[in-house]
């Protein structure tokens, strides 16, 4: 039997990220992530795997992102019994983050159920529980740093720091030959790789000479300017300076993982520097919370440059963990700082503080990291002046801004340098965890300079290959497609709906009297009757 890979998420889009590979003894999956953004999108969450979980042997988890572990307990609720490999740093992020996870899925499925009944649409249900996501933390099977593991019968793997985020990897496989040459197929799983210099982490690390490396390309149609730690410090204070200016919330959406924790590092030693005014650090996130005490506890194994365990304990952050003390947020007036999730402003506590600011022109909101396409935070990236938050209309006059020196992911030139690191890659480089634009970028940068363009892919959702060949050979018609390229790459009707909305309205508002809105109002109510 040969040895396939199919590329269950991640692949043309940036999150999901779950890799089934199938060999002679059995099968195992390198991550198991949730996919984030559009509704279209969304949907496979719900939906059932394009595999049986009880047929799944053992996962290889990279880190503990929700977009990479986030359906672990649909997995093992559907009959996965194997073990999921993950560093410790990894293990005990995911002891907070996968529950919390399940937490949110439960209440924002009753809110949702809650309008359901109101509009007599049917009810829905949530993509698991709390309690399914609390025992899932049973299967997770601790692993060290660059010490060979026992996967399933003639594989093993190896992990590697990938600098992205506490605990996280990059995962060398080797799969033992069944063609008789005795020589191992060998492959990489790059997961995220964090950028040079990263704050906290250190540089990515693996080995060499493999037949496939599969790599991220989140970032890789860019390159941004070279950063220090003093010129990121003093582009944040900037922003938090001309935030203070204005009187009004600064509201950082920010993922709970490690960014927050290190923009708390960066703004409370700016503040004991007195760079920037003095001002009480809201982190309104339990996760964020839990989060913070995981990187006290594994302090030892940080940038030993910086004291972490000190600039997390200062007084100046204000832990507001349940509902009441978050709404009471919402009654502060004047310059203050809120950190919550979520990153992309899809999910969490981060809706409810955009909503109260974002029409008030003394506000401010800092986006710090990636934004997918289809998220509220794309969409404020992207200059919209009205926006859609749970069913309500809120225009945008708050100030938007962006500061990218925080991302946890390399650039298009990093990455490039990483690939060419593992060098010689033999038989192919698959690229993944990317957006369109961002895939060809990088796939630009390493054909031919780096590897044979004939050798790199760009593998479409549910693509199976067969890694046995000298050159991987897509198996096509062997399988059913659960999104076509199109709708996986687009902004889909969800999206079109939203804006077609926030329209009509701006239209109506903006007509001189009355007898032009019923003009308006008729001509739409003709296009419906055709």
């Amino acid at each position: 039997m040969s040895v396939t890979l199919r590329f269950c998420g991640a692949a043309r889009t940036v999150t999901g990220s779950c890799y089934l590979f199938e060999t002679r003894s059995g099968r195992f999956l390198v991550d198991c992530g949730l996919f984030q953004g559009q509704k279209t999108l969304k949907e496979l969450n719900y939906g059932t795997f394009p595999f049986r979980p009880a047929d799944v042997d053992a996962v290889l988890l990279t880190h503990a992102h929700i977009d990479h572990s986030g359906l672990l307990p649909k997995l093992v609720r559907g009959g996965f019994t194997g073990r999921i490999l993950a560093t410790r740093g990894t293990i005990d992020l995911c002891s907070w983050m996968l529950p919390d996870a399940g937490n949110i899925q439960e209440s924002e499925v009753a809110a949702l159920n809650r309008r359901n009944a109101a509009r007599g649409r049917a009810e829905v249900t949530a993509i698991y529980t709390q309690a399914d996501a609390i025992a899932t933390l049973e299967s997770f099977s601790p692993v060290d740093y660059e010490k060979w593991v026992d996967v399933i019968e003639g594989v093993r793997a190896r992990y590697w720091n990938a600098g992205h985020l506490l605990g996280s990897a990059s995962i060398e496989i080797e799969i033992a030959d069944e063609g008789g040459s005795g020589k191992p197929l060998r492959l990489l799983a790059s997961g995220d790789i964090g950028p040079d210099a990263k704050l906290l982490q250190p540089d990515p690390d693996a080995p060499t000479g493999f037949d496939y490396v599969i790599s991220e390309s989140t970032y890789g149609d860019r390159t941004r300017p070279p950063i220090t730690p003093e010129a990121r410090r003093s582009r944040l204070a900037a922003e938090v300076r001309d935030a203070a200016a204005r009187k009004g919330a600064l509201l950082i959406p920010a993922f709970a993982v490690e960014r927050t924790q290190e923009l708390i590092v960066d703004l409370v030693d700016l503040m004991e520097r007195h760079e920037i005014p003095d001002a009480p650090i809201f982190l309104d996130s339990p996760l964020a919370i839990h989060a913070t005490e995981v990187f006290r506890q594994h302090a030892s194994s940080l940038d030993p440059a910086i004291d972490v365990g000190r600039l997390l304990n200062s007084p100046r952050l204000r832990f507001t963990e349940t509902v009441e003390e978050s709404k009471r947020i919402a009654r502060l007036t004047g310059f203050h700082i809120v950190i919550a999730a979520s990153g992309m402003c899809d999910a969490g506590r981060i809706r409810h503080h955009l909503r109260n600011w974002l029409w008030n022109a003394r506000a401010t909101v800092l986006l710090v990291g990636f934004q997918a396409q289809g998220t509220l935070g794309r969409f404020l990236a992207d200059g919209a002046k009205a926006v859609r938050i749970q069913g309500n209309e809120i225009k945008v006059a708050a100030q938007i801004r962006s500061i990218d020196d925080y991302s946890g992911h390399a650039d298009g030139s990093e990455l490039a340098r990483w690939i060419a690191a593992r060098r010689p890659i033999e038989r192919g480089l698959f690229l993944v965890h990317g957006e369109e634009a961002a895939i060809a970028g990088l796939a630009e940068r390493v054909s031919e300079r780096i590897i044979p363009a004939a050798r790199v892919f760009q593998p479409l959702l549910d693509d199976i290959y067969d890694l046995s060949a000298t050159v991987p050979t897509p198996l096509d018609g062997a399988h059913r497609r659960r999104l076509t390229p199109e709708a996986v790459v687009r902004l889909d009707w969800h999206n079109d709906m939203s804006r077609l909305i926030l329209d009509i309205n701006d239209r109506i508002e903006a007509a001189a009297d009355d007898r032009a809105r019923g003009v308006i109002i008729r001509r739409l109510r003709r296009a419906l009757d055709d």
